[in-house]
């Protein structure tokens, strides 16, 4: 592995690690999830979730990948050789090849909605909206199929094209954009009248709606947001050089991510007040009620309200993608390393593989719609099964490796570059003590809760 390549900066990598982070789940689940779940008690409780719980598991990550620099399966054959232990470097290319599976499908949405945007905009006629109908388009066939094919296309074009050419580039150019995109959201949500609600349910707790489900939901999302337990951070940390500052990369990632998630809800939330729109409407807020604001609230300028559509579903892309190429090239590098298969072999491998258990995914709310698992739908099936167990499982072994398997020494170089960085022996000890006993605990805890 003479020849494997890194990202050119520890500044590249945290831009690419928090494209690996930000996501649908920060800029389509984290708004509905603060609607469902009663604003900003529920968001208080994700922050610090944020901080306790998903950071040791997104440092654990982090110090197996920068300590290797290998694929998710390398990895922990290298640091646990002739054990189990290489299993969860296996879960960590299943997990993500499930996810992608459906995760391309709601990116596919993302760009019909995308393309609706630019070619048929969004009006009222008759106190209904014209110009789409999301219910009618995802129980479509061939619509939501071809749209899921594009993504995933996408995806393999820029995966392909290697880490540097391909991934550091994108995300190099994607991520400053995303935060402009969304920005502009914001300030145009925070302008409407009657958005003030809004901001307010966003700042102002409510302390007697919080529940234990409601906590549960805080530190899942915490998990979802930031793609701990698939190995997608581990795999960009294993490209990150040695010489770097691994502590600003995992800190950085997720003040990013964080941020991101905050400016979506800020860009949301108060537009759906403005509207005098259920919060909690669930999963299909973007795709149902957005354009709905969008087409009501142009300030009396039809082409207002066009161009914020387009902005924003150009997020929602951008966001999709920037999450499913860390995805992609977790499985890829395991192709690749372990397997010695070229990368562009090993893409094409990946793209059909999720491409096709896509379809089911897709056709799920349309011709496959009777076929239920667990009394679910494939669709959601999948999407439970990753988030609620593989995810949460992978998270725990993750940190349960790096606190119990790796010794302390280790993880203490990986901190401090073997001593090239200074570090306050303090602040690593009451980090170590949350990653070995207080992370393992509380993720043990919500990964319980699922059976409950």
């Amino acid at each position: 592995m003479a020849n494997r390549e890194t990202f050119g900066s520890n500044k590249v990598a945290i831009l690419a690690m928090a494209g690996s982070a930000i996501g649908l789940g920060n800029i389509w689940r984290f708004p509905y999830m603060v609607g469902q779940n009663g604003g900003a008690a529920f968001i208080i409780i994700y922050i610090i979730s944020c901080f306790l719980l998903a950071v040791p598991i997104l440092m654990s990550e982090t110090i197996i990948g920068h300590r290797t620099h290998q694929n998710t399966f390398g990895a922990m054959k290298t640091l646990a050789p002739g054990t189990k232990w290489s299993l969860l470097g296996l879960l960590a290319v299943v997990s993500p090849f499930i996810i992608m599976s459906y995760y391309s499908v709601v990116g596919g949405w993302s760009i019909d909605f995308l393309y609706k945007s630019v070619f048929e905009g969004f009006k009222i006629a008759d106190g209904q909206l014209q110009g789409t109908s999301f219910g009618s388009f995802i129980s479509s066939t061939w619509g939501p199929i071809i749209c899921h094919t594009i993504f995933s296309l996408l995806c393999v074009v820029i995966v392909s094209a290697g880490v540097k050419s391909g991934i550091e580039k994108f995300n190099k150019i994607c991520m400053p954009v995303l935060f402009i995109l969304i920005i502009f959201i914001l300030i145009f949500s925070v302008s409407l009248p009657g958005a003030s609600a809004g901001i307010d349910y966003m700042l102002k707790p409510d302390f007697s709606k919080i529940t234990g489900p409601i906590v549960a939901s805080a530190v899942g999302q915490s998990f979802f947001s930031l793609s701990l337990g698939v190995g997608t951070i581990l795999i960009y940390s294993s490209y990150i050089k040695s010489k770097e500052n691994i502590l600003n990369s995992g800190i950085g990632t997720t003040a990013f991510d964080l941020m991101f998630a905050l400016l979506a809800g800020f860009a949301v939330m108060p537009a759906v007040f403005a509207a005098g729109i259920e919060p909690g409407a669930g999963p299909g807020l973007i795709f149902e009620t957005l354009p709905f604001i969008f087409a009501k609230m142009g300030f009396g300028i039809p082409w207002i309200s066009s161009v914020v559509a387009i902005f924003f579903f150009l997020a929602v892309v951008f966001a999709a993608l920037t999450s499913a190429i860390s995805m992609y090239e977790a499985i890829v590098a395991y192709f690749v390393e372990e397997k010695n298969m070229s990368r562009r072999k090993a893409t094409l491998l990946v793209f059909f593989g999720t491409w096709f258990l896509g379809l089911f995914c897709s056709l799920s709310f349309g011709p496959l719609s009777h076929i239920k698992i667990m009394n679910l739908s494939i669709f959601d099936f999948c999407d439970k099964f990753t988030s609620n167990f593989l995810m949460t499982i992978g998270g725990l072994l993750f940190v349960i490796f790096a606190g119990w398997k790796m010794k302390k020494q280790e993880v203490w170089e990986e901190f401090t570059g073997s001593g090239k960085y200074k570090f306050n022996c303090k602040i690593f000890n009451a980090f170590y003590f949350i990653l070995k006993f207080i992370a393992p605990i509380g993720v043990g805890v919500v990964f319980l809760s699922n059976f409950i």
